[in-house]
């Protein structure tokens, strides 16, 4: 809104402006949270570009006015406010101002243009939005526009009747004047936490506490009928910020201005009518000399990587960023407590594997040179015959994953999935507790801007449209017909970015085969010794970069998709957007690792009869080792990649060029012209709006799950993942609470009492780490092959004759033509070459046939996949049973303070019936009027109580008759 022609310089009427202030217009408040009077609150702030169409004017003359200054000022003087009319005198006195200034000299009578249209239309939307607030009962003050095009803020603060009122519409959960006791749960537990206290106290948040750890306030959903009840000391102070800007933001979202379609303040920002709206911080987070505030508090023994032993205040956080995000970082926390166990445990059973590597007699017979194991070539014509000993490496480092700990490893985590699982369901039971969350009924959400307009899109077209058979119900909303091509997008286009990244996994394993024969090739002696670790390696890096391109280009697309859906309800928009995007970076993250662990080597052939692609290369097999020393590698790299390059880099490196990008934009939209408006130092809202606006956790409990399915998915194959995930998390803990305290805007306070749709893919994801582990272990790994031959083949009951027992013989005549290594200097010395695999020999009637140990070897495999499923989804559903989801003491507690309420209400119901009752003696005494006196003293008496002064009579309750 423009301002018209020294409008700063009155006395403002109304809501608008502050109309004590008179000529001080410039001032601002000292901490830059409050009005410019210094004492009602900033609870809320929009912020929109304007730019003004502004003709000539002579030289000399004063600024130039905009053609619509009589349409603001209408606004400020009719504007209510709920209170009732401005003074008279405050009109009187701006109208007579307003006829002693000059008019607008010079200025000529232009028709606007398209671009000066569109911003003619906004404003006037402007106009009606903010009238419609004022009328609402907010209280809004906004800075002149001084400029021709620019940044301008409007502050919206709610007084104590709007609060109350729309405390009692939201059921907002206030405390009460009784306190009561928490009884602790006694004997040996009790001691030990009191223990346990001590010794962590060094890591303990140094953050202020309650007075009495164990006295907890009754709360109860706010009733302005019912004031006497609560604990009010000081209006200013019984909402909090966070409670404050959410009322803000919840009348913000269902105003509208009907006479333009405008749904709330979603639509208005979807349209750019304005450009961003958000509560305020509580004030700078560093600095020595100001005063401590909760976000410096937070960035001191949070915030900072300095602090990366301490334990999170989540009560803090949790009272300044809402319970969403209070929940999402005590997860986060509990996550990261769980991984030391797990880490310690993984470190244990790669310690067994490198002690015991000396001893494991299947890699001393691979590494004994003695053992002439002659292998046929691994290539056509340029490879020769080999020795098994040459891979000796291999064999030993493949021990390291490859021993019986893993077994007991993977049965570990997926009891600790189970225990993690559990363990946070009780965890967020006692915050829903102890944060007042229990019985919290799901809100009605307004309706998305999207799924408004696109419903009004239908009206109008069924309008020009009429049917006979139309139905008013489906008038109302959206149907399943109306959605069809959504569906049907959302169909085709996941089905396709799932090909694509197969396609991604099918173009890296060609890579391999290609570039493993063009290597082959060479001269150098060397090159062709470390073929298998230079393909490994460069297809490693290759699998992380597409991963990590995909996954930015995956994220978009299921935006895109779930936008092109048009939920109903923003819970619903991310419920369907988080499902996406899931499914799509999990395919992603996970697919070349199940190639690796399932589908490689599997495919081979055998000499003599290679499967080929392209009917030139030979498909790739395993290391003399197996592959699960491959898919260790592949497991390792891709995620330390991701962990270091996408969750950190990108979470620092993104927002900061955003930033910048954002600062270059604004310098080169906005004029260099001098603001009088502009005070010297930055306020509170400005320094806020350079800050990146909050856009969701997705992305965080995104990175997370992800990072949980490589805990747990293939732990069997990587027992040193737990501690990778760790070290990481310890730094992610900081870099989000940093990010959260000073980088973003402030976000919005929402109640949640659980973390919704993440803790079903979390238990799905650990249901399918059972499954998974057991393939890894029965058909990747060499654990049943060497249980096998141990109890069923062998001599002695040792493992001495294993690597001879795994390879088969072939006859080299048997060679196809034009196949046989090329100037081989064992060609003649070679009758028969061996190869990994249970095959008869070239001497029995069914030559190269599976042989009957291959099938032994394949029941046996098939019979631990089951056996090893049930076995750990009994004991995690004993686990289960065993660890109610409920804490007993929470359980006694919850049922406590429901009867103390009544309790309560009860006593205060009967205190204030015995002080009316007194009232009404009193007055018949005095009067000897009858009781009709009595009756009417009685009803001015708790209409005091129940609504205070300065309360709306259009928003007054009914009473309860005493």
């Amino acid at each position: 809104m423009d301002d018209p022609g020294g409008l700063h310089g009155l006395p403002i009427i109304n809501n608008y402006l502050d109309g004590t202030q008179g000529g001080a217009m410039h001032k601002t408040s000292p901490s830059g949270m409050h009005f410019r009077d210094s004492k009602r609150k900033v609870d809320y702030v929009l912020a929109y570009h304007y730019r003004k169409h502004l003709a000539q004017h002579p030289p000399g003359v004063g600024s130039p006015e905009p053609t619509h200054a009589s349409a603001f000022m209408a606004l400020v003087l009719n504007g209510g406010n709920g209170k009732g009319c401005a003074e008279p005198q405050q009109q009187d006195g701006v109208q007579h101002a307003l006829q002693e200034q000059p008019g607008p000299l010079g200025m000529e009578v232009i028709e606007l243009g398209p671009l000066d249209a569109v911003e003619e239309e906004k404003r006037l939307q402007r106009e009606e939005y903010e009238r419609n607030l004022v009328e609402a009962g907010l209280e809004i003050e906004k800075d002149p526009e001084n400029k021709s095009q620019g940044l301008s803020f409007v502050r919206i603060h709610a007084p104590w009747q709007v609060l109350t009122r729309e405390a009692e519409l939201l059921k907002i959960k206030m405390p009460t004047k009784k306190m009561y006791e928490i009884t602790e749960e006694g004997g040996i537990l009790k001691k030990f936490n009191e223990i346990w206290y001590k010794l962590t106290e060094p890591l303990q948040p140094e953050v202020p506490q309650q007075e009495n750890t164990n006295m907890k306030s009754l709360f109860y959903p706010f009733s302005r009928e019912k004031l006497y009840l609560y604990n009010i000391k000081d209006k200013d102070t019984f909402f909090d910020n966070a409670t404050r800007s959410r009322i803000v933001r919840e009348i913000l979202k269902r105003t509208s201005s009907k006479s333009r379609n405008s749904m709330g303040i979603g639509t208005l920002i979807a349209n750019n009518v304005y450009e961003a709206a958000y509560p305020l911080h509580d004030g700078e987070y560093e600095g020595q000399n100001d005063c401590m505030n909760e976000r410096k508090l937070l960035y001191r023994e949070w915030a900072r990587y300095g602090v990366f032993y301490k334990f999170q205040p989540i009560d803090l956080i949790r009272k300044y960023f809402g319970e969403k995000i209070g929940l999402y970082f005590a997860w986060l926390g509990l996550y990261t407590e769980f991984l030391i166990p797990s880490s310690v445990v993984g470190i244990i059973v790669f310690l067994y594997g490198c002690i015991t590597i000396e001893s494991d007699i299947p890699s001393k017979e691979m590494c004994d040179q003695r053992n002439a194991f002659t292998m046929c070539p691994l290539c056509e014509k340029f490879c020769d015959y080999w020795n098994l000993s040459s891979a000796c490496a291999t064999a030993r480092a493949s021990h390291l994953f490859d021993n019986p700990a893993t077994v007991f490893f993977s049965i570990f985590m997926a009891l600790w999935a189970t225990m993690f699982l559990e363990q946070w369901k009780r965890l967020q039971m006692r915050l829903s507790y102890f944060w007042d969350l229990t019985g919290l009924e799901e809100e009605e959400e307004h309706p998305r801007p999207e799924y408004e307009t696109k419903l009004l899109q239908k009206k109008l077209k069924n309008k020009n449209i009429a049917t006979e058979n139309s139905n008013e119900d489906e008038k109302k909303k959206l149907t399943w017909n109306d959605r069809m091509p959504g569906y049907a997008a959302n169909f085709g286009l996941i089905l396709f970015m799932i090909m694509l990244t197969f396609s991604a996994v099918f173009g890296v394993i060609i890579y391999r085969i290609t570039t493993a024969a063009a290597l082959s090739f060479s001269t150098n002696e060397t090159t062709r010794s470390n073929v298998r670790v230079t393909v490994t390696a460069t297809a490693v890096i290759i699998n992380l970069v597409v991963i990590l391109i995909l996954d930015e280009i995956y994220g978009a697309v299921a935006k895109w998709l779930t936008e092109i859906e048009v939920p109903k309800t923003e819970k619903n928009f991310e419920e369907r957007l988080i499902l996406k995007a899931f499914l799509l970076k999990f395919v992603n993250s996970y697919a070349p690792i199940f190639y690796v662990a399932f589908f490689k080597g599997r495919f081979v052939g055998r000499p003599g009869r290679y499967v080929y692609v392209f009917d030139s290369y030979r498909m790739e097999e395993c290391a003399p080792g197996g592959c699960l020393m491959e898919l260790c590698i592949q497991l390792s790299i891709i995620m330390l990649g991701k962990q270091l390059i996408q969750n950190n880099l990108f979470e620092i490196g993104i927002p900061k060029i955003k930033k910048l990008f954002r600062k270059l934009k604004d310098e080169r939209t906005e004029l260099k012209e001098v603001d009088t408006n502009q005070s010297k130092d930055p306020q509170q809202w400005d320094l806020d709006y350079a800050l990146e606006p909050f856009t969701g956790l997705t992305p965080e409990y995104m990175e997370m799950i992800i990072q949980f399915g490589f805990v747990t998915l293939f732990v069997a194959s990587f027992p040193l993942a737990p501690l990778f995930a760790l070290l990481n998390n310890i730094i992610e803990v900081r870099l989000d609470a940093k990010k959260f305290v000073t980088e973003l805007r402030r976000p919005d306070t929402v109640r949640e009492k659980d973390i919704g749709i993440w803790y079903n893919i979390l238990s799905c994801v650990g249901k399918l780490s059972v499954i998974i582990n057991a393939f890894v272990i029965a058909v990747t790994s060499d654990f049943i092959p060497r249980l096998m031959y141990q109890y069923a083949y062998s001599q002695n009951g040792t493992m001495y004759g294993f690597i001879n027992h795994t390879l088969s013989y072939f006859n080299v005549s048997h060679l196809k033509a034009g196949t046989q290594p090329e100037n081989s200097p064992f060609a003649q010395d070679v009758l028969f070459c061996r190869f990994k695999d249970y095959r008869e020999p070239p001497w029995s009637p069914n030559q190269y046939e599976f042989s009957k140990q291959y099938w032994a070897v394949l029941s046996a495999r098939l019979a631990f996949v089951v056996l090893f499923q049930n076995l750990v989804m009994f004991l995690s559903v004993l686990v289960d049973w065993m660890i109610p989801d409920i804490p007993k003491d929470i359980s006694e507690q919850i049922k406590k303070e429901k009867s103390m309420l009544v309790d309560f209400f009860l006593k205060e119901e009967h205190e204030k019936l015995k002080l009316i009752e007194s009232f009404i003696a009193r007055d018949t005494e005095k009067n000897k009027s009858g009781t009709k006196g009595g009756k009417i003293r009685a009803a001015s008496f708790s209409q005091f109580n129940r609504s205070p002064k300065g309360s709306f009579a259009s928003f007054s309750s009914q009473h309860t008759e005493v």
